[in-house]
């Protein structure tokens, strides 16, 4: 039901003086009309007061919703408490019997004489190989997303033409939104073998003697595998960042750079670069955080054996994989709580990443108007 506002009129007539008048200085114009309309605006005035009266005190409304948005916004507060809560009180026997040196540790096997991490059967755990798998298949991942990532921000933002930027930012972001068990299954079927029968040998054939592309791992899986799914998981999250942080830059500085007459590198390079630089790493970061927190496509490819190896062709494990696919199947409550406090550890590291990320990208992009892709 719509409600009639009546509108309030004020009469612009201004009286003319009357010609037998005796000579004075002239009236100010309006002034007789002040005192006709005078009646008139008083009533009207009043029933724009009754119609506002009619509706009642919306005080009480106003309070409701304010507290319920502030009940909104603790909630968030109150799931990462409740969270914090459930893991720590989960880890607690893990705690007590290794304390720290739940992360650093290791054991050696009496008839191999072999270093070994998690041997669930006779209650021996450390997080130290899955901390080191997590480590290595981040930090592979950001050193094959980072250039991409960035080049893809540089050419949408400063030399894609306009009919094609709509597409290809939403393609490059498009990939944000496959679930990471099509990764997985991609990776299995498709990446795997590719690495198995053409990358690898040629990665040990020309790097093999650094060691680090020493191990001919017939299976194709790894930190490699890993690191090449990751990347290809958290390339649109630094390209987005980092085209956002560019778009901040203001416009005045790649002017003033073409004015000194830099080339387009060079403007790209001195003008948006060097300004955006903490933003980009603020992007990397947040990228980083996605890397560390991935499962199931890393668990799909990684190899899941608990050791440390130089080669980056070996198996491995991660801190989420190991997380998924023990914890439904833990043979004791150590086990089970030695997961739990696994699960714990990359929760605080999540958290702590994602924060300076954000706190990165904040301090580039304040202030800056929000626009239109």
């Amino acid at each position: 039901m719509t409600a009639n506002v009546p509108e309030i009129r004020i009469s612009q007539s201004v009286t003319q003086p009357e010609p037998n008048s005796p000579a004075g200085p002239n009236p100010t114009p309006g002034q007789g009309a002040r005192q006709k309309p005078a009646s008139l605006a008083v009533a009207e005035t009043s029933a724009i007061r009754g119609f506002l009266l009619s509706r009642g005190n919306s005080a009480l409304a106003d309070r409701g919703f304010h507290w319920l948005m502030v009940f909104c916004a603790f909630t968030i507060f109150g799931i990462v408490v409740l969270i914090v809560s459930v893991l720590v009180r989960g880890s607690h026997l893990s705690w007590a019997n290794f304390g720290l040196r739940f992360f650093f540790s290791k054991f050696t096997d009496p008839d191999t004489h072999l270093p070994m991490y998690w041997d669930p059967v006779n209650g021996h755990f450390s997080a130290l190989p899955f901390v080191f798998g997590t480590l290595v298949s981040s930090f592979l991942s950001l050193l094959l997303a980072v250039p991409l990532a960035i080049g893809v921000a540089v050419f949408l933002t400063e030399m894609c033409p306009r009919w094609l930027r709509g597409p290809l930012a939403f393609i490059t972001e498009l990939l944000a939104a496959i679930p990471s068990v099509i990764y997985g299954l991609w990776a299995m079927f498709v990446l795997v073998p590719i690495l198995r029968e053409h990358v690898n040998p040629v990665l040990i054939r020309l790097f093999g003697w650094t060691g680090f592309f020493g191990d001919d791992n017939p299976t194709g899986l790894g930190f490699v595998a890993a690191g090449v799914i990751l990347a290809i998981m958290i390339l649109p999250i630094i390209s987005s960042l980092t085209r956002e942080v560019m778009n901040a830059v203001p416009g005045s500085q790649r002017e003033a750079v073409l004015a000194l007459g830099a080339t387009r590198w060079e403007m790209i390079r001195m003008g948006v670069l060097r300004n955006a630089r903490i933003g980009i790493v603020g992007a990397v970061i947040l990228g980083l955080g996605r890397a560390l927190g991935e499962t199931m496509a890393v668990t799909m490819v990684i190899g899941n054996t608990p050791q440390i190896t130089r080669s980056l062709l070996a198996n491995g494990a991660s801190m989420a994989s190991v997380i998924a696919n023990e914890y439904a199947e833990a043979s004791s409550d150590l086990h089970l709580s030695a997961l739990t406090e696994i699960g714990l550890a990359l929760f605080i590291v999540t958290i702590i990443v994602n924060a300076l990320a954000r706190l990165l990208v904040w301090a580039v992009t304040r202030g800056a108007p929000a626009q239109v892709h």
